[in-house]
């Protein structure tokens, strides 16, 4: 069952720019898309730009400047601009989200992920 549903990933060159997006999907359990994940191959997950559950913004230091997290609350999405895109940030592109089952139950969920690739 796919609860968060990611697109925009694409292959650019160097010094590009692509959004990414990220919608949940209707269930009968609360789900709020929280941020981004990347996993380059043989590499482990790393954040990339997260909201907290305090309302803040974490950012990795690598792509501070020039990436940019945002939210559309009406439509549930929470969208990633990349830009000045370089070689290193090639990588899968993973969505994270929290479930609410209860006031005394949550957990994440992951997107499957969609692929960003900047090669010259």
């Amino acid at each position: 069952q796919v609860q968060l549903v990611e697109s925009g990933g694409d292959l650019v060159q160097p010094g590009g720019s692509l959004r990414l997006s990220c919608a949940a999907s209707r269930n009968i359990f609360s789900i709020t898309p929280m941020g981004w994940y990347r996993q380059a191959p043989g590499k482990e997950r790393e954040l990339v730009a997260v909201f907290t559950r305090g309302g803040s913004i974490n950012y990795a230091d690598s792509v501070k400047g020039r990436f940019t997290i945002s939210r559309d609350n009406a439509k549930n999405t929470v969208y990633l601009q990349m830009n000045s895109l370089k070689p290193e940030d090639t990588a899968v592109y993973y969505c994270r989200g929290l479930r609410v089952v209860s006031t005394a139950i949550e957990y994440f969920v992951w997107g499957q992920g969609t692929q960003v690739t900047v090669s010259s």
